[in-house]
This record gives structure tokens, C-alpha cells and sequence, in this order.
């Protein structure tokens, strides 16, 4: 993992260099109006207020849990006892993105929706109250996190999100193997190269001409990046949108040639 010094670094590179978000100079009718209509909508929408009440809720809880950590672990958390504050802290998507997730879900309207990472299922629960007719897969490596997803979302009444618990390694393709149809993916579990490069692969079959996929902290390290810049290349990946702290890839045959675009957020 970078330090926060190199990726303060990096982040002024990219928001220097990066497209402006306001859609100028972008030729791409797809991404112009993802920047025009998603990117810069500002509305309040109606979930937002309730999913953030449970996180505040989540920051100041003072309960402790004990953590399996399958992945590429946390700089900060260490240990495997947890405080839930302190997972809340340090792994949930900020309101900015989750948020953003939610608007792309709820203009997209895909059907079928997976996660892979659930953490406290503040992300899930955006990407659930966007299209309460979709679908949402939502993968857990850590039983005692999961159970304080699902709590949450039997609270909060998203009935439309089935929690996979379990080592990714076991339960991702299994269950890929059975939904066979995914229109947007979250990839947020495993911070390393070769998983999230075998992950991708995993999902591939079950994607089509119109899926989304995105990668959660595509700058977070170095085998972070290698394995971004891997899977911008690959020849089923035919534009990239990349936000530094995360990146969207399209599977579509809409582009007569591989396009790669940097935005500012």
C-alpha cells in the first residue's frame, strides 16, 4: 500500500492532468453523458439521508468484533479484534462515492447487481435503494462484519440483497456460476493484483454488451495499479473511466475503439 504521502502525491498528478468534469473535450457520447447526467447530478435523493444516519451510527458504535481478514489487509487495523467504529472509519466507501454508485445504479437500472466486499453494507445498501427491483449479490469474507450487514439491512427493510458469506475464494465463482447475467459489479474485497485479476476473469462470462464494472481504489497500490492497467487492456474491455479512487470499465461492442478517459471528481 502507498503511503500518504505518495498518494496525496498522486492524487494532484491526477486531478492536474485529468479531464475536467464538466464534459468538455470528451468525444465519447457514452461518457459525456455519464459526466453530464451522473458525474454532476447534485440531487438529494431520497435514500441518501437514512444510509448516512446508519453510518454515523456506525462511526460512534463502541461494540467489538473479532475479524477473518482474507484479503490484502489494512495498513491501520492490524489486529483481528475490531472495533466497529474503527472498520467504519478506515473501510467504508465515502458518502461522495457511494453516493455515486447509487446514482449510476439508479440511472443504468440494472438488474442484477454484485458486490464483492460488503463490509457494514453502507455501499450495499446504496446500490440497493437505487433499484429496489434489482437484485443485489453482495460478498462477505468476514462472518462477524456480515452478520452487522445483515442486521442492517433487515432494519432497513432491502429485501432485494442476498449476503453471500465466505472466503471469496470459495463462494465467488460458485455463486457466478448460478446468477450467469451480471449488469453492474462493485469490486471491492481483495487489494491485490493476482485476486482482483482472477476475480475479474471469474466474473468475464457472466458479463455482456451493456455490464458495468467497477474497481474500487485503483491507486491504493502498486499491485493495485498493475492490475488496473491489466485489465484496461484486456481486448473485452472497451473504455475505461478512470476517478483515482475508482475505475469503470465498459464491455461494449458501442466503441469502434479501445478508449481509456481520466476524469476529474
Amino acid at each position: 500500500m502507498y503511503n500518504k504521502s505518495q498518494l496525496a502525491l498522486k492524487y494532484i498528478h491526477y486531478y492536474i492532468t485529468a479531464a475536467n468534469g464538466k464534459g468538455h473535450g470528451v468525444h465519447s457520447p457514452f461518457v459525456f453523458d455519464f459526466i453530464t447526467n451522473v458525474l454532476n447530478d447534485r440531487r438529494n435523493f431520497y435514500a441518501f439521508s437514512n444510509i448516512e444516519y446508519m453510518r454515523e451510527q456506525l462511526l460512534h458504535s463502541t461494540d467489538i468484533i473479532e475479524v477473518q481478514d482474507f484479503g490484502a489487509g489494512s495498513s491501520v487495523m492490524q489486529q483481528k479484534t475490531r472495533k466497529v467504529s474503527d472498520i467504519a472509519k478506515w473501510s467504508l466507501k465515502s458518502r461522495k462515492y457511494a453516493q455515486l454508485l447509487f446514482r449510476m445504479v439508479n440511472y443504468y437500472q440494472p438488474k442484477t447487481i454484485v458486490e464483492l466486499g460488503t463490509s457494514l453494507g453502507i455501499t450495499t445498501a446504496y446500490l440497493a435503494s437505487a433499484n429496489r427491483e434489482a437484485a443485489v449479490y453482495s460478498f462477505e469474507g468476514a462472518d462477524a462484519i456480515a452478520e452487522r450487514a445483515q442486521a442492517y439491512f433487515n432494519k432497513a427493510c432491502l429485501q432485494n440483497i442476498l449476503l453471500v458469506k465466505g472466503n471469496f475464494d470459495n463462494t465467488f465463482l460458485p455463486a457466478l456460476q448460478k446468477i450467469k447475467r451480471v449488469d453492474f459489479a462493485f469490486i471491492d474485497g481483495n487489494h491485490r493484483k493476482e485476486p482482483t485479476l482472477r476475480y475479474f476473469n471469474q466474473l468475464l462470462p457472466c458479463l455482456h454488451n451493456s455490464s458495468i464494472v467497477i474497481f474500487d481504489d485503483i491507486h491504493w497500490s502498486r499491485e493495485m495499479e498493475e492490475a488496473w492497467e491489466t485489465i484496461k487492456l484486456l481486448d473485452c474491455v472497451t473504455c475505461s473511466i478512470d476517478l483515482f479512487f475508482i475505475g469503470i470499465i465498459l464491455i461494449s461492442n458501442d466503441f469502434k475503439a479501445k478508449q481509456d478517459f481520466v476524469v476529474r471528481f
